[in-house]
């Protein structure tokens, strides 16, 4: 694990965003604005989804040159470096499954990813702007210099590219080993209690649901049933997606793993062996990590971090409009 108390630099989001945030609107074109710029209140802005197809918002098939290395920057400030790297990997797999699909490119394409602005980029206001297409969906909120960065959506296919001159590249490579990790780490009783189902599901269960919720599912393993070498697994899996996002972001969801100690639960479904298809979740009081790695004969991943509450921002808005109220 790496700790908060760590010497790193933690640089300030919501400055650096509002930053590159003007800087991308400022090179749009009136007719590219219209596109690409909402209301803060406007529905779409929790109309997010990670299958392939057409999105509101100003994609980069659409943009010039420089404007995409200002998109670009955008998408940088909201995510870690290793975040960034995932985000433009799972990009540029639109290109293998063009080759694979045989696509005119008008489905699959590199460049088929939408930037959405809702609101006035500013760092006292009330803003946010997603990135997002096929496999990768990133939404941040920014409420008076606080971020949050949820839904995160994550996903591959494929999840290991088979043959050709890219074969071997697995983009969430340790989503998928440190699951694994962790379940192999187990005693036959404690799987017993992990294993939910021994068939995989199909999907993440919140799928791009506006509100992340579970209903009736089994918990799993409780983390107070762990020993100390389960729970550092646990924890470097839990690393994995907190450290998706920049420092400040990274160091909110650290807090929340903090705080929820041993009340958190980690299910698995499916195969524990690699190349079966399989799923798994960690359940906490505020958050819910979801994976699975089912299609395409289990070699396409979906993976995503919810907050329960703070989803969109809605917990900081709630804040944010009780202290305006009082």
């Amino acid at each position: 694990m790496i700790l908060l108390s760590s010497a790193y630099t933690r640089t300030h989001s919501a400055p650096l965003m509002v930053t590159t945030a003007n800087s991308f609107l400022s090179s749009l074109t009136p007719d590219q604005l219209s596109k690409a710029k909402f209301a803060f209140t406007d529905e779409e802005r929790m109309n997010w989804h990670f299958i392939p197809k057409e999105r509101k918002g100003l994609p980069l098939k659409d943009m010039t040159p420089p404007q995409k290395h200002l998109a670009q920057a955008l998408l940088a400030a909201g995510l870690s470096q290793r975040g960034y790297i995932k985000a433009t990997s799972i990009m540029s797999l639109e290109d293998i499954l063009r080759i694979l699909e045989k696509d005119s490119g008008v489905r699959r394409n590199p460049e088929g990813y939408f930037f959405s602005i809702f609101g006035e980029p500013a760092e006292k206001g009330t803003w946010g702007y997603r990135v997002e297409g096929h496999h990768l969906s990133q939404n941040f909120t920014i409420v008076n210099g606080s971020v949050v960065g949820s839904p995160s959506f994550f996903g591959t296919n494929p999840a290991e590219i088979r043959e050709g001159p890219r074969k071997g590249l697995r983009v969430l490579a340790h989503e998928d080993d440190f699951g694994r990790d962790l379940l192999n780490a187990l005693t036959a009783e404690q799987k017993n209690v992990a294993i939910v189902d021994k068939t995989a599901y199909k999907d993440i269960f919140t799928m791009a649901s506006r509100k992340a919720a579970l209903e009736n599912q089994p918990n799993g393993l409780a983390a107070s049933k762990m020993n100390a070498v389960q729970r550092e697994l646990l924890q470097q899996l839990l690393d994995e997606y907190a450290y998706n996002m920049p420092d400040q972001l990274a160091q909110a969801r650290e807090e929340k793993i903090k705080e929820a100690g041993s009340n958190l639960h980690f299910a698995w479904a499916g195969v524990a062996e690699k190349g079966g298809p399989h799923y798994y979740r960690i359940q906490a009081p505020t958050f819910l990590i979801e994976y699975d790695n089912t299609q395409n004969e289990a070699n396409h991943i979906h993976s995503v971090w919810r907050d329960y509450e703070g989803d969109f921002g809605m917990d900081l808005l709630k804040q944010h409009y009780e202290a305006s109220h009082k």
